[in-house]
């Protein structure tokens, strides 16, 4: 797919930071990751074009530079009141980065999503690099489409997902949002020639946009992911007391990473960015070990707290077997679990703080 967004003219070059290659930035581009090292590299305020798109999403003025979104393309599928979009990207015919895992852990997630929770399939969007349709096709203009068919007139009641397995990226923060001074980032199936979907990016489409009683879960199994979605607060574990706690990551800046009134949570992994990419043999069908650990801690606990579920994921992620065991027609067929995304520890992150303890986890 070819989206033009008017004439913005030739792209600037710019210098990988890790190999110091030459990557040519497309018009208006944030960020270029490198052919030859995969590095993420930001393109300067000088090198892209500042574009004037008004109001962009959630009636917030100024300061995004995500494009007006055309109609949403023909996805097909309804506008229940819960919802999904699930993305896996194997990155195919790329040696240096191709994974295993990412399309059964698409797989997974669309049957623990109609079967244990009630999303109807028809409400389940899916963008992978084995579709044929070229709509669903992970492009990054595919992506950001999906993004706002998935939040586009919310209502109160919805309950909606957004899962992503892949590669991810790291960028250093130009506008000091950032508490560790660096920008995470998701690469789409083109992310060498359109460069990666950055954190401020994805905050701005399917979180501000969140109505008072709309919740969104983001379910990401990639590298640098732990806080892709920008949420203000993060729980985690105190090592004096091994019970969770909140922490305050919103910027000094004052800048505004919340929603519209409604409640997003991201369960991500924190990881070394080390992937693991091809210790199995061929034959062995995989799942991404953030993504395993995640619905087979839903399957055998299906009425739990977020506590118990990122307890129980702890326990499922330090098994060593690295063995399968997922219930369904994809999950029996399954046999490894494979931890591309390098994730060590589960992790949530939330728009607004609440007791993990005894809050009950439902989508």
């Amino acid at each position: 797919m070819n989206m033009n967004y008017g004439s913005m003219g030739p792209g600037a070059m710019v210098r990988c930071r890790q190999c110091s290659s030459s990557i040519t930035a497309m018009p208006g581009a944030r960020a270029v990751q490198c052919m030859q090292c995969s590095c993420v590299t930001r393109v300067s305020g000088r090198g892209r074009q500042q574009h004037g798109y008004g109001q962009g999403y959630g009636g917030n003025g100024g300061g995004m530079l995500m494009p007006p979104m055309r109609p949403t393309p023909a996805f097909g599928g309804g506008r229940g009141k819960k919802r999904a979009v699930l993305i896996g990207i194997k990155y195919t015919n790329r040696r240096s980065c191709e994974l295993r895992g990412p399309i059964n852990d698409v797989k997974c997630m669309r049957y623990l999503l109609t079967e244990r929770f009630g999303f109807p399939n028809d409400c389940v969007l899916i963008l992978t690099d084995e579709e044929r349709n070229p709509c669903r096709q992970p492009t990054k203009d595919n992506i950001r489409m999906a993004m706002h068919w998935l939040v586009q007139g919310c209502s109160y009641g919805d309950s909606l997902v957004f899962q992503f397995s892949g590669l991810g990226a790291q960028v250093p923060d130009d506008d000091g949002d950032e508490l560790d001074g660096m920008d995470e980032a998701l690469c789409p199936v083109d992310s060498f020639q359109q460069g990666p979907i950055l954190d401020d990016e994805i905050n701005e489409a399917i979180v501000r946009p969140l109505v008072h009683g709309v919740k969104l879960h983001a379910i990401v199994d990639a590298c640098h992911s732990a806080t892709v979605l920008d949420l203000p607060y993060q729980c985690t574990v105190s090592k004096q007391t091994g019970r969770w706690r909140w922490r305050d990551e919103r910027p000094m800046t004052g800048a505004c990473k919340g929603t519209s009134g409604g409640q997003a949570v991201l369960i991500s992994g924190s990881s070394n960015g080390k992937s693991n990419m091809s210790v199995l043999p061929e034959p062995y069908a995989t799942i991404g070990a953030m993504t395993h650990s995640f619905i087979r801690a839903v399957e055998c606990e299906p009425r739990t707290t977020y506590a118990r579920l990122l307890t129980s994921m702890r326990a499922i992620m330090r098994d060593s077997s690295g063995n399968c065991n997922l219930q369904g027609p994809i999950g029996g067929s399954i046999r490894k679990v494979a931890n591309f995304s390098g994730v060590e520890e589960p992790q949530l992150s939330s728009a607004y703080k609440f007791d993990v303890e005894r809050e009950p986890f439902c989508m």
